[in-house]
């Protein structure tokens, strides 16, 4: 973009400023992110009367200090083996005439399974891990070429655990969980906004550059002959076509392929998502939008700048 623009500026004997500092839609704090999971009768729970459940180490996991404290995702991971032993341990105590002992756990069962999908999203999307994907760091020299494929694996992988969650299969294998989510945490979705946004000021810039010029100082305002023209049309294709199309189609498929898992989470937890989270994805996914647009609106630009002289044939969307 730098070459670019300095090639333009030169030829056309005109300034392209960009802006100083780029903006985007920041996360919320991390408190608005996480949704409220309200206690149940298991808290008071004395899981020694469980003798013989193999859920009842799952009680005293949960019940604990450290389980009271845990992360998200290991109250997650938790919530998920209770649900999956849970059952056996109700039926076992129904047989003992333990009904009532049962009756807690059948009741903690079924406000836990309402409570998966809040679950889901606290240790995900609203989690320590998707707040470092987001976070928009510095971009990489040459972004994306350096980029990995297995963010999106994860990603992917995540996605998968929580369909089968959520379709009532409870098993979960913790360490491959947290392993993803570590993967996450290492992704590049803020530096993908990062270099969306910066190619969007950076065409814009141009465009506000060209229109001043075009409005002050048309090309080919006696004919089509003007040398200036042969010579922007020449810079346009080497450093436009040749060079910030090809990395703007780059950025194109990384959004592509690193949204699209994210979305697809998006959606399975939209029915347990803080307002404070939507609010920030329809204003995510607004400013991605108009930054995508960028290259088509320069391209209109340059056609509209170069339409005196006959246009330049060679700028593609």
């Amino acid at each position: 973009m730098t070459d670019y623009h300095a090639r333009l500026g030169n030829t056309l004997d005109i300034e392209i400023a960009t802006a100083a500092k780029a903006d985007w839609p920041r996360l919320p704090p991390a408190r608005d992110m996480r949704l409220r999971i309200e206690g149940s009768e298991l808290d008071a729970l004395d899981f020694l009367a469980l003798s013989g459940c193999a859920v009842q180490v799952t009680i005293g996991k949960r019940n604990s200090s450290l389980g009271k404290n845990a992360p998200p995702s290991q109250r997650l991971l938790l919530e998920l083996e209770y649900l999956r032993l849970a059952p056996a341990c109700i039926e076992a105590q129904r047989a003992e005439g333990e009904d009532e002992l049962a009756n807690t756990l059948e009741s903690a069962w079924a406000q836990k399974r309402e409570q998966l999908p809040a679950l889901i999203f606290n240790a995900t999307l609203g989690g320590e891990e998707f707040r470092k994907f987001w976070r928009p760091g510095a971009l990489t020299p040459n972004y994306p070429a350096q980029t990995s494929s297995q963010v999106i694996t994860a990603l992917e992988a995540i996605n998968a655990m929580t369909e089968r969650w959520l379709a009532g299969d409870y098993r979960a294998n913790n360490t491959a969980f947290e392993l993803e989510l570590s993967e996450i945490a290492r992704g590049d979705g803020g530096e993908l906004i990062r270099a969306l946004v910066l190619q969007q000021q950076g065409l814009e810039a141009a465009n506000t550059a060209l229109e001043a010029r075009r409005v002050e100082q048309p090309l080919c305002a006696f004919g089509p002959g003007d040398p200036t023209a042969r010579v922007l049309k020449t810079v346009i294709e080497k450093f436009f076509v040749g060079g910030v199309q090809p990395w703007s189609a780059a950025i194109g498929r990384r959004k592509h392929d690193l949204l699209a898992p994210v979305t697809e989470l998006e959606t399975s937890l939209a029915n347990a998502t803080p307002d404070r989270y939507r609010d920030w994805r329809a204003s995510r996914d607004e400013r991605i939008a108009v930054a995508s647009d960028a290259p088509k609106r320069h391209v209109e630009t340059l056609k509209k700048f170069l339409e005196p002289c006959g246009g330049v044939s060679r700028v593609t969307r």
